[in-house]
């Protein structure tokens, strides 16, 4: 389970409910973190028993972001990511930290491209020092010009190209690829490099966080997920849902039944 899917919930709740739950991964949102004592609620990670999958940082995005619009600039930002690595490294080794591009100032998406290939080439380094990986994201095309400049899985494929670090690889959600063309034959392009695997489900969004329990609606997400197993992963499969502003939000309802259907629709979804 990824945090933002039981967004009502405090850290400490995900982790209780989570292992109550029978849920075998956490995908830690770094904003769930108190600032005085997100050292003694990751060592608390380790003790339910659940596995670290990935990481989502505070600050996850080089250009311009409406989810986390402080602070501002490229540098600022980098630096706000490396102190994120710095902090929970110890605690998840070897796992993948998600990044995203940010929106591209004053629409040059080129330049944008750019700075995520020269921030990511130097960040891999401090990233593998540290002993993690990153893993790039793109985003469905309602999130441009709000928090990203790709909007494909091709685009994220020659962003990791270009980069050309062995710790740098690919964040597939679904939910953001699904329609794109010919997206198999791009998820055999990534292959090895897909580091995280994230699903949810997709009906035409009411609001920017309007996703729905797996196997709830559009996404053939049984085919997908033979398409990425076959590219050779082997990873954990993470449900990664946001519900807020829509009329019949998905954290207004019961956040222990939202897991267990996402993991029967998951399983319905494999073997169907």
């Amino acid at each position: 389970m990824n945090e933002f899917t039981t967004q009502p919930w405090s850290f400490e709740q995900d982790l209780h409910h989570y292992d109550a739950l029978g849920v075998e991964t956490i995908e830690i949102c770094e904003q769930k973190l108190d600032d005085r004592q997100w050292s003694d609620q990751m060592a608390r990670v380790a003790d339910t028993g659940l596995v670290i999958s990935a990481v989502q940082p505070l600050v996850r995005t080089f250009g311009a972001s409406r989810m986390q619009p402080e602070p501002e600039g490229v540098q600022a930002r980098t630096e706000r990511l490396r102190l994120s690595i710095e902090r929970l490294a110890p605690f998840a080794r070897d796992v993948p930290f998600v990044v995203n591009t940010g929106a591209a100032e004053k629409g040059d998406m080129q330049a944008m491209v750019d700075t995520t290939i020269d921030r990511l080439r130097a960040l891999a380094p401090y990233a593998a020092d540290h002993g993690v990986r990153l893993a790039l994201e793109p985003l469905n095309a309602t999130s441009m010009n709000i928090e990203t400049a790709i909007w494909t899985l091709a685009q994220a494929n020659d962003i990791v190209d270009a980069v050309a670090m062995p710790n740098v690889g690919i964040c597939l959600d679904l939910w953001n690829v699904w329609q794109n063309a010919d997206v198999e034959a791009e998820i055999v392009r990534a292959g090895s490099r897909i580091f995280v695997l994230q699903v949810s489900d997709w009906r035409t969004p009411r609001s920017s966080g309007d996703r729905l329990v797996p196997g709830d609606g559009a996404i053939p997400i049984g085919p997908l997920l033979r398409a990425v197993y076959a590219a050779g992963y082997r990873g954990t499969c993470t449900v990664e849902i946001f519900s807020q502003d829509v009329a019949d939000s998905l954290y207004r309802t019961d956040l222990q039944d939202v897991i267990g259907r996402s993991r029967s629709g998951l399983e319905h979804a494999w073997t169907a």
